[in-house]
């Protein structure tokens, strides 16, 4: 049983008072104008004199525009988010830096998140009330869970979704303990009507989430789109559509955590691919299927969980051809589109493409946890017959499928 200790975020629901509610706005609004603000400052300085500007400057920064007229108000809410804002800042152009991530951008008013981040200076946790720096009355927290015991919040942060709703996550010390695994390893192969299918056989259905809400949806965003902009009937539009997106959301998740919890709890090795999602999502024709399947939010939670629990996930190469290899005799077959489902093998084995799939992708990974190598196909071989190799150092690659592989 894992025994090492995590950092863990508890996401609680809470109803502020009226007055809280209204600091909160203030706050959020602040926080924005000063990410924002930051940015600009550090945008300009780099296109005008080749400048890079850092967290450090841009916190004397905020200690100036606090002494303007214009923007007196920053003082009025904690200074605590407005810092948090641009250490978040900092960590975007980081990313960037790294290579990891697009140049950052400004925040908008009504698109983006709501959200505030404080530490533990400017909190106070006692006897299970939690009070926020500014306020004089704790937050209306429902407990859902208890946290874990004998441990205090370091972080706490507060956000609004596009429901209206407010929710508090504080992080804290944990050590997950998970029971023993009932199998040593599975293969995953992720696709779009079978969800994910087992290197065992077994195939979770995909519940298509934003397809059974779909008329609900538009219809919420017709509404908004017929309300004037600006008026009070386009808020409460807003608010429905946000309603709508929000219960899409919330299935999901819910469906995935239970899905992953479960593949983590059943297994000591987990194996799947290696998905261009953002690539897949220029094929018109699949990107809606493809993002409603959240393979990108289902791998994320396999690889937390995995690392909370003592699991291991193996990532098996995108390149590796899991559907046209025959797990029976290893032999490569042709091109193979996505309408074929099932094929026969030379060697007479009748295949399921999304298990035989899942077998294969099982194999490789078991291949690179034994040797501790990537699995990718060969491209050039002699004769020209491709084949699957391992390499100590996989080559990286700037191009993937448009469509998926299962």
């Amino acid at each position: 049983m894992a025994t090492t200790q995590v950092k863990r975020a508890f996401k609680y629901r809470f109803y502020p008072t009226d007055a809280q509610a209204a600091e909160l706005s203030r706050t959020f609004g602040c926080v924005r104008k000063v990410y924002n603000l930051a940015l600009q400052a550090r945008t300009e300085a780099w296109t005008l004199r080749q400048e890079r500007v850092n967290y450090n400057a841009t916190s004397a920064m905020l200690t100036a525009w606090k002494k303007t007229g214009d923007l007196a108000y920053l003082c009025e809410v904690s200074s605590v988010p407005l810092q948090q804002a641009l250490r978040h800042l900092q960590g975007a152009f980081a990313n960037f830096w790294n290579k990891r991530a697009k140049y950052p951008t400004f925040k908008s008013r009504k698109k983006s998140r709501r959200s505030a981040e404080y530490t533990s200076s400017a909190f106070r946790f006692r006897d299970g009330r939690l009070t926020l720096a500014k306020m004089d009355r704790p937050l209306d927290i429902v407990w859902s869970r208890p946290l874990p015991e004998g441990s205090s919040p370091s972080t706490v942060t507060v956000s609004q979704d596009a429901a209206g709703r407010w929710f508090v996550s504080m992080l804290c010390d944990d050590r997950p303990v998970m029971p023993a695994p009932v199998n040593e390893a599975v293969g995953i192969d992720a696709g779009i009507t079978s969800l994910v299918t087992l290197s065992t056989g077994e195939k979770i259905t995909n519940p298509r989430h934003e397809r059974k809400d779909r008329e609900r949806l538009a219809k919420a965003q017709r509404g908004l789109a017929r309300k004037a902009e600006g008026s009070k009937n386009r808020d409460k539009a807003r608010l429905k559509a946000g309603r709508a997106y929000v219960r899409i959301a919330n299935r999901r998740r819910d469906f995935l955590h239970k899905l992953t919890t479960r593949l983590v709890r059943e297994n000591q090795t987990i194996v799947i691919e290696d998905l261009t999602v953002r690539n897949m999502l220029k094929n018109r024709t699949l990107a809606r299927a493809v993002s409603d399947a959240s393979w990108t939010e289902m791998r994320s939670m396999l690889e937390y969980k995995a690392d909370w629990y003592g699991r291991e996930l193996v990532v098996v190469d995108r390149w590796f051809p899991s559907s046209k290899l025959c797990s029976a005799c290893g032999t490569l077959r042709g091109k193979m589109p996505l309408n074929v489902r099932t094929w026969t093998c030379d060697c007479g084995t009748t295949h399921d493409r999304d298990v035989n799939a899942a077998k294969n992708i099982l194999a490789a990974g078991l291949a690179v946890a034994a040797c501790g190598d990537g699995v990718r196909p060969q491209r050039n071989t002699p004769g020209g017959q491709s084949s699957v190799k391992q390499e100590t150092s996989p080559p990286q690659r700037t191009r993937a499928a448009a469509q998926p592989r299962g």
